[in-house]
């Protein structure tokens, strides 16, 4: 049986700052037309380095070893770079004391998107493991019209990203993968539909022959994370992937949410399993069968 209580599959953090650099990543968020103050001159692809990112996926394991049953970890992937994604795949898997719950990719890092075909590598190794993957939209797009990306363009930015996927056979070829979409899917779940009834008409480029049957189990076999967008985002999502699909996300740690947006949003998940007579705590807890090491954790921590 799995534990009682909520998990949040959808946090983030940031490591201990040295002097300066609070002042850089306010910097950061200023420049993507967030309302923040205190402007420094500070470089976004500095926190896009392999050594940042390695040393991000170090410090969180820390944490998850001192707190095991408070905290679990999906390791940040460099997957602009198949070879060093692959180490690091090894590195998190193998040399930490917990190893990773699962691994964190977002829909284009550095360019490179994961529709394309010089991450079959990393694919493989991923379907092997029968892996837990959690896709989280470009969150260093540039602003549209003066409005920060995290408003709506990252909704549209992770249906994008799916759709490539799609085209090029990922889903089909790498079926083990237990992909997590962020934010119940963005828009993806409100084009299902449209993919399904359109997307293998002739004017279509289909060059995988993905049939209409594919499209709908394709992403019916998708997880979708709460974040930020369960009072209208919850309906189509459930429809797409069905309820058990759907795991709790708080998206706690950025400019973007707060302790009352998030309690909102906690408290819609809460109304919409009431309206539809689903039993309390359902969603909130769905993430523990997903994430299993996660579990043992907990329960051998309560024994």
């Amino acid at each position: 049986m799995p534990p009682q209580g909520w998990l949040d599959i959808h946090g983030h953090f940031y490591l201990p700052q040295a002097p300066g650099e609070a002042e850089a990543l306010a910097e950061s968020f200023r420049a993507a037309c967030f309302m923040v103050s205190r402007p420094v001159t500070w470089e976004v692809e500095s926190i896009l380095r392999l050594e940042k990112l390695k040393e991000a996926n170090t410090y969180a394991a820390s944490l998850v070893s001192k707190y095991p049953s408070r905290f679990g970890l999906l390791a940040a992937l460099p997957t602009d770079d198949p070879e060093l994604c692959l180490s690091e795949i090894k590195r998190t898997t193998s040399t930490f004391e917990i190893p990773a719950d699962g691994f964190a990719v977002t829909t284009v890092h550095k360019g490179v998107g994961l529709g394309d075909p010089r991450l079959e590598p990393v694919c493989d190794v991923l379907n092997s493991r029968k892996a837990v993957v959690h896709i989280h939209p470009n969150a260093y797009a540039a602003p549209t019209n003066g409005r920060p990306s995290p408003l709506i363009e990252v909704a549209f930015d992770t249906a994008r990203t799916v759709v490539d996927m799609l085209y090029n056979d990922v889903f089909r070829r790498y079926s083990d993968i237990k992909f997590v979409l962020a934010h119940c899917g963005g828009v993806l779940p409100v084009l299902s539909g449209r993919l399904a009834l359109l997307g293998t008409e002739e004017w279509v480029p289909n060059p995988n022959d993905i049939t209409r049957k594919e499209i709908e189990e394709q992403l019916g076999r998708f997880f979708v994370d709460t974040a930020a967008t369960a009072k209208a985002g919850l309906q189509p999502a459930v429809k797409m992937v069905g309820l058990e699909n759907v795991v709790y996300g708080a998206d706690c740690g950025v400019p973007c949410s707060t302790e009352q947006t998030m309690e909102e949003n906690r408290k819609d998940i809460m109304d919409f399993e009431a309206q539809n007579d689903i039993p309390r705590g359902t969603i909130l807890a769905n993430g523990w069968k997903l994430f299993p090491q996660a579990a043992a954790r907990v329960t051998a921590n309560d024994v």
